[in-house]
């Protein structure tokens, strides 16, 4: 049997948007721990930027190409969920994701350019771009479907801890 979603007020929808931004960065172990950061967020697009550290990489200077389709996967969920109209659910998960690798993802961060391409009633796809040094290092396409209520939406985000490790120890 299933239940209806309720509808949200725009102000709730607002407040969900949000509440996944901050999730995006804080709540997510994998993306803290990696310190993502959001630099846009909204109904058109999507940045995430992603520092190098010596632990994401495959060879010195480069990030390792798991890192690059992780921050793909992350970047295109996000471009969905940004736009989403949260009365159809927001129990997320991706469903399928295309990654091309087009040159060594060298630089200082990388930086994930996403939008949603198309909505369907619980299918979503985004493609995404990733820079890396100014030049584009993989292009991807993510497919995400969204039903049902995600537990905990709306609890507290804990703020990032500066001093958080990358890595176990």
């Amino acid at each position: 049997m299933t239940v209806a979603a309720r509808t949200l007020t725009e102000h709730e929808q607002r407040e969900r948007r949000a509440w996944f931004r901050a999730r995006w960065e804080r709540g997510v172990a994998f993306n803290r721990r990696c310190r993502i950061r959001v630099t846009r967020w909204d109904a058109e697009a999507v940045e995430i930027v992603l520092p190098y550290a010596e632990s994401l990489s495959a060879h010195e200077d480069v990030f390792h190409g798991g890192v690059i389709s992780a921050l793909i996967d992350t970047a295109g969920a996000g471009a969905v969920i940004a736009g989403h109209d949260f009365s159809k659910g927001s129990r997320l998960s991706t469903v399928s994701m295309t990654v091309q690798y087009l040159a060594p993802a060298r630089g200082r961060e990388a930086v994930a350019h996403a939008r949603c391409v198309r909505r369907g009633r619980r299918i979503h796809f985004a493609d995404v771009e990733v820079m890396t040094g100014g030049h584009v290092c993989a292009r991807g396409q993510v497919v995400v479907t969204i039903s049902g209520e995600r537990p905990g939406v709306g609890d507290p985000i804990d703020p990032l801890d500066p001093l958080e490790p990358l890595t176990e120890e």
